[in-house]
């Protein structure tokens, strides 16, 4: 081998034998790092969260060179697919004006939800899964699946956040024009609470951007990725991602790199001091 690269075998034995750069060791102690947090997290996070990860753990590292890593290692993160709505807004229910406007900020917890529904495949027909989410934190409050598209699972999720938040008066429900959500009964509830109805412009998914990126984001992490049986282990999987991963572990760039859970913690420690 010397004589075809033209080198002595001094030479060789010598480059061989050289001790490992202090570089290429920190390279293959984060390595070690950057593939747990991946493989943690199930392929559902890129570059900038598995930097901020790693600074978290005490590992001062620019996103530039995870990058680099993750490209040298092989390792691609789950592509996020188009979103298609699929409520029926083709109805003669009243509709509610746009009280956000694309104002997708909120400056305290319960001030201001916005819900849509989905659709998932199973090997025994179609499932359909309904969201609240706080746009203060991202926290997805309440939600519900069912095998019919129906306002009743739309009330079960809005009741299930209910319980769980608490929220008062004043509280907006944005959503889209869908028929589950402009007709009595669901009026009924947020008039019984006090909440205050704003709808998106027809046809305008712009209008719901933080509903309709939740679903984007399920669907490329977990729902594209999975061949659920049935309502069972469908309920499971959404279960684990929604309370377990996305409210609890799942960092966003809009927070800061917080969790839902942890911004809502800082908040509230902001808050008390």
């Amino acid at each position: 081998m010397c004589r075809v690269l033209s080198v002595s075998r001094s030479g060789y034995y010598h480059w061989r034998n050289r001790p490992e750069s202090k570089r290429a060791i920190e390279n293959r102690r984060l390595d070690v790092h950057i593939k747990a947090i991946f493989n943690r997290h199930k392929r559902r996070c890129g570059s900038p969260k598995i930097t901020d990860e790693l600074n978290d753990m005490g590992f001062p590292v620019s996103k530039n060179r995870v990058a680099r890593r993750m490209k040298e290692m092989g390792l691609r993160s789950i592509y996020r697919r188009k979103y298609r709505t699929t409520t029926d807004s083709k109805h003669s229910y009243p509709v509610a004006k746009n009280l956000l406007q694309r104002d997708f900020t909120a400056d305290g917890p319960d001030k201001t939800w916005v819900s849509d529904i989905t659709y998932i495949a199973t090997a025994r027909g179609w499932l359909y899964l309904t969201v609240f989410i706080d746009l203060f934190s991202r926290m997805v409050v309440g939600w519900a699946l069912s095998s019919s598209l129906s306002t009743e699972m739309v009330l079960t999720a809005l009741a299930r956040g209910i319980r769980k938040r608490r929220p008062g008066p004043g509280l907006i429900i944005h959503s889209d024009r869908g028929v589950q959500y402009a007709c009595k009964d669901f009026r009924k509830v947020l008039n019984k609470h006090g909440f205050v109805q704003s709808m998106s412009r027809k046809g305008n998914c712009w209008d719901n951007a933080v509903a309709e990126s939740f679903f984007g984001i399920i669907k490329s992490e977990l729902i594209h990725h999975e061949r659920f049986k049935g309502p069972q282990d469908t309920l499971r999987a959404i279960f684990e991602y929604i309370e377990i991963y996305y409210n609890r572990k799942r960092k966003h760039s809009t927070l800061g790199y917080k969790t839902p859970a942890q911004f809502e913690q800082t908040m509230k420690s902001a808050v008390c001091f």
